[in-house]
C-alpha cells in the first residue's frame, strides 16, 4: 500500500521535475518574411489593432498593443519584434515570457508601454500572448 501511494505521489510530482524554466525566445526555426506574416484566428477581436509604423508615431508612455513575431535576441532581456510594417526593440523580462518559449515563426501578441527617451523607440512589455 505504502509502495502504491509512494507510486501515486511520485506520479504527480514529475511533470514540474521535467518542466522547463528556462522560457523565452526558441531559434530553432526561422521566423516568416514580413510579407508572409498572417494574423490566423486568435479566438478573441482586439478593438484596436496597431501596427509598429503606427505605434512609433505615438508618444513617450503610450500604451501599445502589437501583433508579430519575435525574431532576434539581442541579450538580457532585449529582443527584436517584427510585423508586416517593420521592426521594433522591445524589453521583455523573463518574469512577462513566465516559463513560456516563443518561436520566430509563432505568432504572437504583446502589451506594453513605448518608451521614446532613448536615440530608437523600445516597447516595454508588460504581457506576451501566444
Amino acid at each position: 500500500m505504502k509502495l502504491q501511494v509512494a507510486a501515486f505521489l511520485s506520479f504527480l510530482i514529475m511533470p514540474y521535475a521535467l518542466a522547463d524554466d528556462q522560457g523565452g525566445l526558441k531559434k530553432d526555426v526561422a521566423p516568416p518574411p514580413p510579407h508572409a506574416i498572417e494574423d490566423g484566428y486568435r479566438g478573441t477581436d482586439d478593438a484596436k489593432k496597431m501596427t509598429i509604423e503606427q505605434a512609433k508615431t505615438l508618444h513617450d508612455g503610450a500604451t501599445v498593443s502589437l501583433r508579430g513575431n519575435l525574431i532576434d535576441h539581442k541579450g538580457d532581456d532585449r529582443y527584436v519584434f517584427r510585423d508586416k510594417s517593420g521592426e521594433i526593440n522591445v524589453i521583455i523580462p523573463s518574469a512577462v515570457f513566465d516559463g513560456r518559449e516563443v518561436q520566430p515563426d509563432q505568432m504572437i501578441n504583446i502589451n506594453g508601454s513605448l518608451d521614446k527617451k532613448a536615440k530608437e523607440a523600445v516597447v516595454r512589455v508588460s504581457r506576451l500572448q501566444k
